[in-house]
């Protein structure tokens, strides 16, 4: 019976013992807020152009009947791209030499005979009135001797405008009409994009146009091989919003262009940016209030957290940078943040030195 009533005795003293044992505090990583100086470089991702690109189209309308180059094809100055049927053309060619012919023939014969009337007026064998008559025939028919040439001209001018000819050397790279339809004149047949300087072409969100602060040395390299680079200048900034993209084109020419960076590249364009003073977290800092971002924050007091909302600048590679919500000096959690509730006493780890 004793040995009975001293186990019941330790049972309840086991009890009371662990009953009056703290649960152990919830332990976290932890790091004073401090305001930095930052300036992080922006990369955008754009594709290398012509800095010059024509569209070419013929200047009279017609049947296309035939196409002579493809989209990638380089052409030279004065190279035939494609041809209009010129059956048209070359009877109206036809007729303006049968005029030229005519009044050529016109001009020979008033020119003879002005001649006589001008030596029978010497002799006195003609009157003044036949020579003035011989005179204003020989006017008339120079006259449509002029006009005979000018029509030539124009027909044969016409006759070559059947064939569309590049303006410079360059690269086609777009092409619009195809062989047997019909064009209208001026009407887009052919890009070209001709040789010399390129650019790298972005598009831009206002707030990061805003904030690069060179427009002179930026670096340019190819997406998918960094090692091809150069450097570039911003050479046009369109005025107007894209409205279906929401941004704004800028174009960077390039002050050398490698040969690698052919047409059509994909490119990544650095620049720095404005430097301001922010916050600097890491990601695992980062927790939300009501669809916002927020940290937990440590009372040095009494060890408790509470959830404070922030603002945040930029989000980078492992770190946020945080403008407004915070001061420093405040401890900010930045691990165990999923396991916390406003008032949650913690126990904050010190960080292990190497």
């Amino acid at each position: 019976m004793l040995c009975a009533c001293l186990a019941i005795f330790g049972l309840l003293a086991g009890c009371k013992e662990d009953a009056a044992t703290p649960p152990p505090l919830t332990r976290v990583k932890a790091v004073p807020a401090e305001l930095v100086d930052f300036a992080p470089a922006i990369t955008l991702t754009g594709i290398i152009a012509a800095q010059v690109e024509t569209e070419l189209s013929f200047r009279i309308s017609g049947k296309i009947s035939e196409r002579l180059v493809n989209v990638g094809d380089p052409v030279v100055r004065d190279q035939v791209l494609a041809r209009l049927d010129p059956v048209e053309q070359e009877a109206e060619l036809e007729s303006a030499k049968a005029g030229m012919q005519s009044a050529e023939a016109q001009l020979r014969q008033t020119t003879a005979s002005f001649e006589r009337q001008k030596n029978l007026l010497t002799t006195g064998n003609t009157t003044r009135r036949d020579y003035d008559q011989a005179e204003a025939a020989l006017r008339s028919a120079r006259a449509q001797m002029e006009q005979a040439r000018a029509q030539l001209a124009s027909a044969e001018d016409q006759l070559s405008y059947t064939a569309l000819r590049a303006d410079a050397d360059g690269i086609v790279t777009a092409r619009a009409a195809e062989a047997g339809q019909v064009v209208a004149q001026a009407q887009s047949v052919y890009t070209v994009a001709r040789d010399g300087p390129r650019d790298a072409v972005f598009n831009v969100h206002e707030w990061a146009l805003a904030n690069i602060v060179a427009d002179k040395g930026l670096a340019i390299s190819l997406e998918h091989d960094p090692a091809v680079a150069t450097t570039g200048d911003v050479r046009e900034i369109s005025p107007a919003v894209n409205p279906s993209t929401m941004t704004i084109t800028v174009k960077v020419g390039l002050r050398e262009t490698p040969p690698a960076m052919a047409l059509g590249s994909v490119v990544n364009g650095v620049g720095p940016t404005k430097q301001r003073k922010v916050f600097l977290l890491p990601w695992g800092a980062l927790f939300e209030i009501d669809g916002k971002p927020a940290v937990w924050v440590v009372d040095p007091s009494g060890s408790t957290v509470s959830l404070t909302p922030v603002e945040i600048d930029r989000y980078n590679q492992g770190v946020i940078a945080v403008t407004g919500g915070l001061a420093s000096g405040q401890i900010v959690v930045t691990a165990g943040v999923q396991l916390l509730r406003p008032g949650q006493k913690v126990e904050i780890v010190p960080e292990r030195k190497p």
